[in-house]
């Protein structure tokens, strides 16, 4: 691989994703635009961040764009490949969270990255990792079928057991052990991803974030003018505190943006504005909450 031409190729793709989200993103809006942070890091290169905070439809939504170089790579990325520690490495990516200001609109994550580990007088290697899923606070099951449908057409191109593989790698890493329940509603996760040639690998990362506006905003448009109380909001704001538990406690992204010495606004931009933790609280039974669990914050087949 000649690794500086296929760097700059993913590069160019990543920030033109970044460009036409955050675009999509304030059309949707009609009133927000993104306030755009440049910065630089220790170890080379640097990124920029893109903001919104009180929008009319997003209370808060961060698209950031990195490439980052480091002498060696930090411990989350080599406790599952211990023979790269001492690696220098370069790490670029777009990663994303959309938080709606209404409650029957979902949370959305997405992510797609490249990584390349190097040492003199080898070969580099490299993998690619992503996804995207959705955390709804009030369960619409045709919202959560047309997310993963997108996602399994986005899949469907690079074989048949790609969407369930993913779809259930997602299932299993977006999940509280400690609360015992899944974060939302899944849909893709993957990472090290080099089993294909990496033009192949490269153009599945495309696809997964091409699609991301697909499945994303049509389902904003259906809930963006739904009539919501303050007892709606205040529900959003408890299962908020779910999303901040695994981004702070779990997220492979999170921990390698800290222990690698990143910009911490970049990396804490995905944690929503307002949030709130009620004791020992529970749904009333039969309520529009209640649904939330029995229906959608389970392991299903959605397609």
């Amino acid at each position: 691989m000649e690794t500086a031409v296929k760097l700059n190729d993913v590069r160019a793709y990543l920030m033109s994703l970044q460009d036409r989200i955050c675009q999509a993103l304030e059309v949707e809006d009609g009133e927000a635009h993104f306030k755009e942070d440049s910065w630089e890091y220790h170890g080379g290169g640097g990124g920029r961040a893109r903001i919104v905070e009180g929008g009319h439809v997003f209370e808060k939504a961060g698209v950031n764009f990195s490439h980052v170089m480091g002498a060696s790579l930090p411990p989350s990325a080599t406790a599952k490949r211990p023979e790269l520690k001492g690696r220098s490495f370069q790490a670029m990516g777009v990663s994303l969270v959309v938080h709606p200001d209404n409650p029957f609109v979902p949370t959305s994550h997405a992510n797609v990255r490249l990584l390349v580990a190097e040492k003199p007088g080898a070969d580099p290697v490299w993998w690619f990792g992503g996804g995207y899923d959705l955390t709804p606070y009030y369960g619409f099951e045709e919202d959560c079928v047309h997310w993963h449908t997108v996602a399994k057409a986005a899949c469907d191109p690079f074989g048949d057991t790609v969407y369930p593989r993913y779809k259930k790698w997602c299932d299993d890493y977006f999940f509280l052990k400690h609360r015992n329940e899944p974060r939302g509603v899944g849909g893709l996760f993957f990472d090290d991803l080099n089993e294909w040639s990496f033009d192949q690998c490269f153009s599945f990362i495309q696809a997964v974030g091409d699609s991301y506006i697909k499945a994303y905003l049509p389902i904003v448009r259906k809930r963006k003018g739904e009539t919501f109380s303050e007892c709606h909001k205040k529900f959003q704001q408890y299962r908020r505190g779910r999303y901040v538990e695994f981004n702070l406690v779990y997220d492979r992204g999170t921990l390698f943006g800290l222990q690698s010495g990143g910009r911490t606004e970049s990396i804490l931009m995905s944690l929503p504005p307002l949030v709130r933790w009620d004791y020992n609280w529970h749904p009333e039974e039969g309520s529009e909450e209640a649904k939330l669990y029995s229906d959608c914050l389970k392991v299903r087949d959605w397609v």
